[in-house]
């Protein structure tokens, strides 16, 4: 079971559940490819710094996960030291989207969330971050409806 799906409260479901984006093996691999194309010692450096960067790549992808819930955003990041951002849908006050130029060409982005109190919490790698975006923004407007009626 996931992150997520371990710490759901009390009438809470997914709505959205993704992982990073796979461009965190991207560099990593064009650097051990380099590094494999040049026959010497420093090919074999660059490979072993690229493997190294494709090690770090693969435990941040496999122990990060982003979400939506009914009441929350949820993003959770590292497996030993584990840092987890829980901000209720209630409490967001703004959502921005930050996309490179490789990000757009790419489908991915980083979104930061603005909390009450000043809180501006990024959460970096999303996989196609407008749509992630849309789906929190329509799911607050659905809270801010139901409080207002």
């Amino acid at each position: 079971m996931s992150y997520i799906e371990n710490n759901l409260i009390n009438d809470e479901s997914i709505i959205q559940k993704t992982k990073p984006h796979w461009v965190l093996f991207l560099g990593p691999a064009i650097t051990i490819t380099l590094g494999l194309l040049i026959h010497s010692s420093v090919g074999n450096f660059l490979a072993f710094i690229g493997l190294l960067y494709a090690i770090r790549g693969f435990i941040l992808y496999t122990t990060s996960e982003f979400g939506i819930t009914n009441k929350r955003v949820v993003a959770k990041f590292g497996f030993i030291k584990r840092i987890s951002l829980e901000i209720m849908l209630s409490k967001v006050e703004g959502i921005s989207v930050d996309q490179s130029i490789w990000g757009r060409l790419m489908g991915y982005g980083t979104i930061r969330i603005n909390g009450m109190g000043g809180t501006r919490e990024p959460i970096p790698y999303i996989p196609n971050p407008l749509q992630f975006r849309r789906i929190l923004q329509e799911r607050i407007e659905e809270i801010d409806k139901s409080i207002i009626a």
